[in-house]
């Protein structure tokens, strides 16, 4: 329905991607993502081990013959990880298409570009992106303030942030932060991105791997629903709002906070385990972004994709053009 470059790039019917997400981004949702004509990209870290990462693709291309991809989030740990054994593994596995993030992605590069896979950077900044694209990543990702996880420092909102790196870039840009329906894709389209990236709106299907209590808060919550913490700490995430993010964004205000103090509150795994597994939304910090204001049902993958183009494909043909 709609042609883009990143369409043609990456064999898929339509331009949208479901990014990496920890924890949520297993076979389950990323082959029904596929199905569905998207790239998904399963979440390595979200594997204990490179070997199970291996049987984790294996497990997606049993669900699916169609595209899909690898997150690989390079971030310092206190314990170390093993982050060229993941690369090792994704190449042998014959995926072709890597979706990277936080650090910069270049020690990673030539064994990626070696085996003929495709490397999309996420970015926060033009600069950065600038950067990653003179390294030699094949697309850019570009997220702006309003997306979950973190937005970087500069607090600039898609609406400015998509043009301004398209105008500084030569290879294909991916519109990413905010972006849940058809409105948010034809918007994308015409600030010069070829396709969205979505994360939030796919935890709210049936097969994200979550229990079903936050899919429906997603559906409840709007778009004031998040709040930013880490900020103190140069460390900026966008979370979703509960108790539990509004401690900490309290304690950290606190004149000579420390990330410590607030450490037990922001746990990965008692969010994994009080909120996406056991349903309690109060349970801990758990990942949304402001888009939540623009869902508001819990649907299949494909439905929110079918949805999402059909709106779009509308939206082009009959609403925009009786403007002018």
């Amino acid at each position: 329905m709609f042609s883009t470059t990143f369409t043609k790039t990456f064999g898929v019917d339509h331009p949208i991607i479901c990014g990496g997400m920890t924890a949520i981004g297993t076979a389950d949702l990323i082959a029904a993502v596929a199905n569905a004509g998207a790239l998904g990209f399963l979440t390595a870290l979200t594997l204990p081990t490179p070997e199970q990462l291996a049987k984790e693709i294996v497990r997606c291309r049993e669900l699916t013959d169609k595209p899909f991809g690898v997150n690989l989030t390079i971030l310092p740990t206190i314990n170390p990880v093993p982050y060229d054994e993941y690369r090792d593994a994704i190449i042998e596995s014959g995926v072709k298409v890597v979706e990277t993030a936080g650090s910069n992605p270049a020690p990673h590069l030539p064994a990626f570009k070696s085996a003929g896979v495709k490397v999309i950077h996420k970015a926060t900044t033009v600069r950065h992106a600038v950067k990653a694209e003179a390294l030699g990543v094949d697309a850019i990702s570009i997220d702006g303030f309003e997306c979950a996880g973190h937005p970087g420092e500069d607090d600039v909102p898609g609406l400015v942030l998509i043009p301004a790196a398209v105008r500084q870039l030569s290879i294909p840009v991916i519109a990413s932060g905010g972006i849940a329906n058809g409105a948010g894709l034809v918007a994308a389209l015409a600030l010069g991105a070829c396709a969205v990236n979505m994360g939030t709106r796919f935890v709210a299907t049936h097969e994200a791997p979550i229990h079903p209590n936050i899919k429906q808060q997603i559906v409840d919550n709007d778009e004031r629903s998040t709040v930013i913490v880490f900020r103190e700490f140069h460390n900026s995430a966008r979370v979703a709002r509960n108790s539990v993010s509004e401690e900490i964004a309290a304690i950290s205000r606190t004149p000579g906070a420390t990330f410590d103090q607030v450490a037990h509150l922001a746990s990965g795994q008692r969010g994994r385990e009080q909120v996406l597994k056991n349903g309690d939304v109060e349970g801990g910090l758990w990942w949304a972004s402001q888009a939540q204001g623009l869902i508001h049902e819990v649907a299949s993958c494909k439905d929110v994709v079918d949805t999402i183009m059909s709106d779009a494909a509308h939206l082009v043909r009959n609403q925009l053009p009786e403007m002018i």
